[in-house]
């Protein structure tokens, strides 16, 4: 018998849908629900889907067949945790429908292919003495892509591109409004990198896809009402989902979390004003204080532990001080207005929780009282940039997973042509 939290997890997926026994779109939709069952879950028995769904085993069988026969599931061993009558076969994502991952930062450009279930296969970061332009960018991306390609086994597919951009992006055409921290405003490189790789491009803000692959695969997936603050070379972002859903806002803008006011009359910010989190908390202020060496970034979190069990550490003891009381600011107006059950820190910013064990916890709780900040958990991220890139990789699979053999047949009948799925 499986776990009442797997199942929980399986029926909120599901929660909502008209599943029935018709053709044509109710099909499609019963394909894409198991689809989306299969990826999420990372592997879910026959058995589950019957129950998760409501639909008989048959049309469970007939679905799982065609997904099968699509090369996007595959029927692996018995489920034997199964305690009451034949054990069901369980059914996994492909490892062989993958999208390709791209985060452009200002030292680095991280690519890679995820498959289905959310698993990077061979994650490259390209390091670049500067912010790269747009046309570098895409040029180290379509050199990456073709040496990726070129390892790859027979049968393996690439669905479509994941773009997680650390600014602003217009959610219909993917165009960068602005990135400050890169230099770049009014941007096509989605666009761009379709016409170089001829694959469909999605961007998103880096953020906002991390905190969707959290909400999906990582230590949010339990919870309806989450935050996720990501901390990275160009700054904080952030990304909310309430009552299980990513906000989105009016045009696509919502949680740029790094811009709220933490200090009076502080440093001057990107956006034009001052005292803003990402303004007054920073990675590069950690770099300098443990004297990391440019392109060994990924280190830092590594080496700011290590050097807080040196003697002479004073000074980067008070930086994470300063940082900690200000991160704790920034995470109290979060909490007064958003009030999630759960904050997950990605990036540099699990350098602050890990340095200075349950400081923010017991900043964000009023002792004797009840409201919005009587019970926020706090948790992160994997290390690196893993939720970035498994985000990313979920722009991509969408179109796929709404549609499986829908988009699977317009991409074999276009293979030449760059597609847009909005």
């Amino acid at each position: 018998m499986t776990s009442p939290s797997q199942d929980e997890r399986i029926r909120r997926t599901v929660a909502g849908t008209n599943l029935g026994n018709n053709r044509d779109s109710t099909r499609q939709h019963n394909l894409s629900t198991v689809l989306r069952l299969v990826h999420s879950m990372a592997g879910v028995s026959r058995a589950q889907l019957t129950r998760a769904t409501g639909l008989n085993r048959s049309t469970i069988a007939a679905l799982v067949g065609e997904l099968v026969q699509l090369g996007l599931v595959v029927e692996s061993n018995l489920d034997l945790a199964q305690q009451h009558g034949r054990p069901s076969i369980m059914i996994e994502p492909s490892r062989g429908a993958l999208a390709l991952s791209v985060n452009p930062d200002i030292d680095v450009v991280s690519v890679a292919l995820v498959s289905l279930g959310g698993h990077i296969v061979n994650p490259v970061r390209f390091h670049t003495v500067r912010a790269p332009s747009v046309p570098e960018v895409v040029n180290i991306v379509k050199a990456v892509y073709s040496g990726m390609r070129t390892s790859l086994p027979a049968g393996h597919r690439i669905m479509g591109v994941g773009l997680a951009i650390p600014g602003l992006v217009d959610p219909v055409d993917g165009t960068v409004i602005e990135a400050p921290h890169l230099g770049w405003r009014d941007e096509p490189l989605a666009a761009l990198l379709s016409d170089a790789l001829k694959l469909p491009v999605i961007a998103a803000n880096d953020a906002v896809v991390g905190a969707r692959a959290q909400a999906t695969f990582g230590a949010g997936r339990d919870v309806s009402d989450l935050v996720y603050l990501y901390g990275g070379a160009s700054g904080i972002g952030g990304g909310v989902i309430s009552g299980g859903r990513l906000i989105s806002g009016a045009t696509g803008f919502a949680g740029q979390l790094g811009h709220t006011h933490v200090r009076s009359g502080g440093a001057a910010c990107t956006c034009g004003s001052s005292g803003c989190l990402e303004a007054e908390v920073t990675r590069e202020e950690l770099i300098a204080a443990v004297g990391l060496p440019a392109g060994e970034t990924e280190n830092l979190e590594e080496a700011v532990m290590e050097k807080l069990q040196q003697e002479g550490s004073q000074e980067l003891r008070d930086i994470i001080e300063r940082q900690v009381q200000l991160l704790a600011v920034g995470l109290k107006s979060v909490v007064n207005l958003l009030n999630p059950s759960m904050i997950v820190l990605g990036g540099f910013l699990r350098i602050l929780d890990r340095a200075a064990p349950d400081a923010l916890s017991e900043a964000l709780r009023t002792p004797g009282t009840r409201g919005p900040r009587e019970r926020v958990a706090i948790e992160l991220a994997p290390l690196g940039e893993d939720p970035i890139l498994v985000g990313a990789a979920e722009l991509a699979f969408e179109p796929l997973i709404r549609n499986p053999a829908g988009f699977l047949r317009f991409h074999d009948d276009d293979a030449d042509v760059p597609l847009s799925f909005a």
